[in-house]
């Protein structure tokens, strides 16, 4: 009795958020459908996927639309944050909103009832990006002070690498302008000598990609810096000290892949390097994915684990790619991170009434957050979404139902043995 009456409020939560945009009814009624059973079919795996990142997406994303983000946005800070929240806290929302939704955005228009959701998304972030930049938003934001700005900088210049014909080219001139000066007004301030050096080097590859001016000694050192620190079998050092945690996911491989995808393509660095850059990332998405405990779950250790489901971006990511290793076939990862994310996302306390993420790893948890958390840091969570770029007829979507490695193992099916590789 208490499943349905919770599934029956999540859906006119989701009805209520479509309503509001005056989306047709025919997708208000898809939505109201029963959430399917995890890996059901892959088609309504792909239902449960797209209604949930909209869910999470859809505050950030229609509020700066409408300019209303930093009026209607909480601020909720972790025990001892000691940040300026409110100079930081909204480009990390739309920053790591966009960078997580951007593939997804990139599919073209059609009729579905996915599609509806995608196309409003894209609708109002393409209206709402102009605002970012625009001195005289209410919602323009903070390049130019404080460090976090360069973190929350790079994520958007992400989005715009991962889906430039649906963000980044249709917007106006005088937009571009105002965020080609704003990532360049960041060169004032150094990036922390950790994977920070690659947030630095990621806006400056993108401004190389478009043609910018940019600065090749901040691209240079992100790039040689991580590879220097890589420790091997498909793991770096966050620095120069090794971390246990899941920024190799959250921000390092994944970001030097599209780093080195840029640089090779214009020959800034040799193509072998993104070639094991992509090699190194494969081996770490083998480790993630038999991460994936029998039951759906994954260790809760190290820094930020907040972020919750953006600890699978780099299998996410190779997924994204068609880069998966031999090992691991689409449909275990789709089934494996939708199992993820029915244990994370189903539990009621992960939103506010007003569908805002609060601090926690599952439900409200703000003991857990580190004092560099706020409201819009936990928007990293949809870098766990990226597969859904692949179209709806691709194999990761199409598959049957498959069982993820440790569900092999622990059921007593045959299962590949793992070891340490050289690249």
């Amino acid at each position: 009795m208490k499943n349905s009456r919770r599934n029956a409020l999540k859906n006119l939560s989701l009805t209520g958020f479509l309503a509001s945009f005056g989306l047709p009814f025919s997708v208000l009624a898809q939505s109201q459908k029963p959430i399917p059973t995890p890996s059901s079919t892959g088609t309504d795996d792909r239902l449960y996927w797209a209604n949930l990142l909209y869910k999470i997406a859809q505050p950030v994303i229609s509020n700066l639309a409408q300019g209303t983000l930093k009026k209607n946005m909480p601020l909720e800070t972790a025990p001892g944050y000691y940040l300026k929240a409110d100079k930081v806290t909204y480009m990390e929302a739309i920053g790591r909103t966009l960078a997580g939704i951007a593939p997804w955005l990139a599919l073209p228009d059609d009729d579905t009832p996915e599609g509806k959701l995608r196309k409003q998304l894209r609708s109002d972030a393409l209206k709402g990006l102009p605002r970012c930049v625009d001195p005289q938003s209410p919602d323009y934001l903070n390049f130019r002070t404080e460090q976090q700005p360069i973190v929350d900088a790079a994520f958007m210049a992400h989005a715009f690498l991962r889906a430039p014909d649906a963000l980044w080219h249709p917007l106006d001139d005088l937009t571009k302008k105002r965020f080609v000066e704003e990532f360049k007004s960041l060169r004032d301030r150094k990036a922390y000598y950790s994977n920070w050096l690659l947030f630095s080097g990621l806006i400056e590859s993108f401004l190389l990609q478009i043609g910018e001016q940019y600065d090749p000694v901040r691209i240079d050192i992100a790039i040689r810096k991580t590879q220097e620190w890589y420790v091997g079998d498909g793991w770096y050092s966050d620095g120069p000290k090794f971390c246990m945690d899941y920024y190799n996911s959250f921000v390092i491989q994944p970001m030097l892949v599209d780093v080195l995808k840029v640089t090779s393509e214009k020959n800034f660095s040799p193509k072998p390097e993104y070639a094991q850059a992509l090699k190194r990332m494969a081996r770490h998405a083998e480790f993630l994915e038999r991460l994936i405990s029998p039951e759906g779950t994954f260790p809760v250790f190290g820094r930020s684990i907040t972020y919750r489901v953006a600890t699978f971006q780099a299998l996410a990511q190779m997924a994204l790619l068609e880069q998966l290793p031999e090992s691991i076939t689409p449909a275990q990862v789709r089934c494996g991170l939708t199992k993820v994310l029915h244990n994370m996302f189903d539990h009621p306390g992960n939103f506010d009434q007003k569908g805002w993420l609060v601090l926690g790893f599952n439900g409200a948890q703000p003991a857990i957050a580190d004092v560099y958390t706020s409201t819009g840091s936990l928007y990293l969570t949809t870098l766990g979404f990226l597969p859904l770029g692949l179209p709806a007829s691709n194999r990761f979507w199409t598959d049957p139902p498959a069982d993820w490695t440790s569900k092999k193992a622990w059921s007593g099916q045959v299962t590949k043995k793992d070891y340490k590789v050289d690249y």
